[in-house]
């Protein structure tokens, strides 16, 4: 995958259509109830017939044959306002795409695994401040890959570290971690290579075939791309910072999650395996991508337990849950009487915290494929009104995953979305525009 790739505008995308209010089907998760309370789209300041684009958008884009099919559901105010479900979750076994679909989120752990070390934050048990050495062994003594010159062109040397990366840099992407599929730096795509990190011409992000402590250790052999906390640059950071939550807590990072996260929200179906009737429910991709050619591509087996519970890449969710996560994340921390985290901690995690460092693919443009955003703690965050190539007010966070699936919080606009589909795209930036315009479109009030 090239970082063009992330850039790409879908093909032209249609819009105008009918809305699925809750108290059907479609609203309702796999145990039959609503994952939030629910209400009829002008109760919240929502126009029902605007919002009712979305659907036609996308079964515009799944009658092309370029989306398997999707789950859009939309909160304002606390209350569920808008769900869909639209097109196949198998296309070839012509089964239609149901709420309670599973999808491999990829990238969408990224905020789950934060929130995660943020509980332990709270605790005192990690601290932002601290060595990641204090936790990784290995990490103490990291050394980093750099250009002779201005350019690649001279070779690379390889130096000390000017400082320890701190668990602050895990969180905001400046560890000096990179991505193989992402990174120019060639003695740190090769050692990941070597390592079991990256899987060239096999499958994007899937380092989990490593067991936490062989991650740790091919993670702490591979020279960094860069000075810790001089870049934003996309990473394994939070694979890194999954293995600090298991160090910190004393328990697998799957367990520990399980404990603290999704059992308090009742996300009965997120995790880094299928789950009892997981299997029959997983959303299917097509195994091309129409975008870019019909090419190859692969996305990751969550049948079965992986090596190491991946925090940057390897979790499962649905629509619901992950619903329930991000309202909780839009009242400030807490949900159904359940408090994750405190106000002030949220508030810090979806702060800009990257300003001023260098940031050569930019939070914003990676995923929008647009200007205007920083990165928190976890999420990017829209750092004013306008500067923007979306719709949405500063303090607007969000998130996405290479499978197709993206979610936004806007407290101002008091919204929350979640998006979900199998389909590993080019085009997916321009679908996530499309959503946002579509969406904010819609507002009364």
């Amino acid at each position: 995958m090239h970082r063009r790739a992330l850039l790409a505008v879908p093909p032209a995308l249609a819009a105008a259509s009918v809305v699925g209010f809750p108290g059907s089907a479609r609203a309702q998760t796999a145990s039959g109830g609503s994952p939030i309370p629910q209400a009829r789209p002008g109760d919240v300041g929502l126009n029902a017939g605007r919002l009712s684009r979305i659907k036609e958008a996308f079964e515009a884009e799944i009658a092309e044959s370029r989306l398997p099919g999707a789950v859009v559901m939309i909160a304002r105010r606390g209350r569920l306002a808008f769900a869909e479900t639209m097109g196949f979750r198998d296309r070839q076994a012509n089964a239609a795409m149901t709420p309670d679909a599973v999808f491999r989120i990829y990238s969408m752990t990224k905020p789950l695994v934060s929130v995660a070390a943020m509980i332990l934050v709270e605790e005192g048990r990690i601290g932002l401040a601290d060595p990641v050495g204090r936790f990784l062994p290995g990490f103490e003594r990291l050394q980093v890959s750099a250009p002779r010159g201005a350019t690649s062109d001279a070779g690379y040397d390889t130096i000390p570290t000017q400082r320890p990366m701190l668990v602050y840099d895990l969180l905001r992407h400046t560890s000096g971690l990179a991505y193989g599929e992402l990174t120019a730096n060639a003695p740190v795509r090769d050692a990941y290579t070597r390592a079991g990190l990256y899987l060239p011409n096999q499958r994007d992000y899937d380092s989990r075939g490593l067991s936490p402590e062989e991650f740790v250790r091919a993670l702490a052999g591979a020279p960094l791309a860069r000075q810790p906390g001089t870049t934003w640059e996309y990473s394994l950071s939070s694979d890194a910072l999954g293995r600090v939550v298991e160090a910190a807590s004393g328990q697998r990072l799957e367990v520990f999650m399980e404990e603290r996260l999704f059992r308090p929200l009742r996300m009965n179906d997120t995790g880094f395996v299928l789950r009892d009737s997981g299997a029959s429910r997983l959303a299917m991709h097509s195994g091309v991508d129409p975008a870019a050619n019909n090419a190859r591509v692969e996305m990751i087996d969550v049948s079965r337990p992986p090596g190491n519970a991946s925090g940057g890449a390897g979790g499962v969710s649905t629509a619901a849950d992950y619903l329930r996560f991000a309202q909780m994340l839009a009242n400030g921390g807490e949900l159904d009487g359940v408090r994750i985290l405190s106000p002030a901690t949220v508030r810090l995690m979806t702060s800009d915290h990257v300003a001023g460092l260098q940031q050569p693919l930019p939070p914003g443009m990676l995923l929008l494929g647009s200007p205007g955003f920083g990165f928190g703690l976890g999420f990017a965050t829209r750092l004013a009104d306008g500067g923007a190539l979306v719709p949405g007010f500063q303090g607007q966070f969000m998130w996405a995953g290479y499978g197709g699936t993206y979610f936004w919080v806007d407290p101002r606009a008091e919204l929350v979305t979640v998006s979900m589909t199998a389909a590993p795209s080019v085009a997916r930036a321009g679908y996530r525009r499309l959503l946002m315009q579509l969406t904010y479109g819609a507002l009364d009030a």
